[in-house]
């Protein structure tokens, strides 16, 4: 069994301590029929993930991310079969104790894309962001309204308003230096007028990485997408972020070829500003990835990350 977690406290004792997760972990298995099965956690990622033998992957939810655990099932049901893309199957989903959540769900083929990139040829490369760029095309036209009990903000606009409000602080708070924090004010300012307060209601995934797909090797064909635990709707712009820094990463080409896949293009500054928005937004980090490129100022940081060529 599994003790409680609702503070960064317990989360911080419990959640990265083995000695009581796996316990918990192999418990839940074997309720769930798959006593005996070898279970080895995955490094990366925020929640608790095993791979129960090579069939299955258990996704655990402690108290505090409860309802992510209820997101990330419906979602996952929402989308099966419906992507060009496989994503994982819900095997079962429920309540286990102490308020903790689970997820049992088929387990995708393939390398994650993070850890092969390096080794993708050029061409392969533009084949893969193709095929992202169809395969967001396909979940941003899903019709999201049966999960909207599920998956927030609600209110757009008013998402829009809090997350700016809070752009400086949460920038500070990551260590962004003054010379950067000074110039978010006005570029918002100037920016934020010009998004969506109602858009078309869109299934966001929020964090459309490499480190969220899978791909083949041999042949180098996209194998998976996953980890649909953020999920939002809302303005389809918003999963560009994840586009722009994680999957092409500053490639103006690149970007424009997914752009064409998915059949539109978005303002880099449109893209830069949901940067700033973003619930998990870290301009250091993304700075310290993709570099300033040279730029001396917000917008020229837009365009060197978000242009398209």
């Amino acid at each position: 069994m599994l003790p409680a977690v609702e503070t960064d406290e317990e989360w911080d004792a419990v959640v990265r301590d083995e000695a009581v997760m796996r316990p918990g972990a192999a418990e839940l298995c074997a309720r769930l029929g798959l006593a005996g099965a070898p279970l080895t956690r995955f490094t990366e990622g925020s929640q608790p993930v095993y791979a129960v033998g090579d069939a299955h992957v258990l996704k655990l939810f402690p108290g505090s991310a409860a309802r992510d655990g209820l997101a990330e099932a419906r979602v996952l049901a929402r989308v099966e079969d419906r992507l060009p893309v496989p994503t994982p199957r819900v095997r079962a989903a429920g309540e286990y104790e102490n308020g903790w959540r689970y997820v049992l769900m088929s387990r995708l083929a393939g390398e994650n894309l993070a850890h092969a990139w390096e080794r993708v040829p050029p061409a392969h490369r533009e084949r893969l962001v193709t095929e992202i760029g169809e395969t967001l095309a396909v979940l941003h036209a899903l019709d999201p309204g049966p999960l909207a009990d599920v998956l927030g903000p609600g209110d757009w606009g008013a998402f829009v308003d809090r997350q700016s409000a809070g752009a400086v602080a949460r920038q500070r708070s990551r260590g962004l230096p003054a010379e950067w924090l000074e110039q978010i004010p006005g570029f918002l300012a100037s920016v934020t007028p010009a998004l969506p307060r109602s858009p078309r209601p869109s299934l966001l995934h929020t964090e459309v990485m490499r480190q969220h797909f899978l791909v083949d090797p041999d042949g180098w064909r996209l194998t998976g997408l996953f980890d649909f635990e953020p999920a939002m709707i809302g303005d389809r712009a918003y999963d560009f972020v994840g586009v722009g820094l994680f999957v092409t990463g500053g490639d103006p080409a690149l970007l424009a070829r997914l752009a064409r896949a998915y059949g539109e293009d978005f303002e880099p500054d449109v893209l830069f500003a949901y940067t700033l928005l973003h619930v998990y937004s870290n301009l250091p980090w993304y700075l310290r990835a993709l570099g300033d490129r040279g730029a001396g100022d917000l917008r020229e940081l837009a365009e060197a990350w978000f242009g398209t060529v």
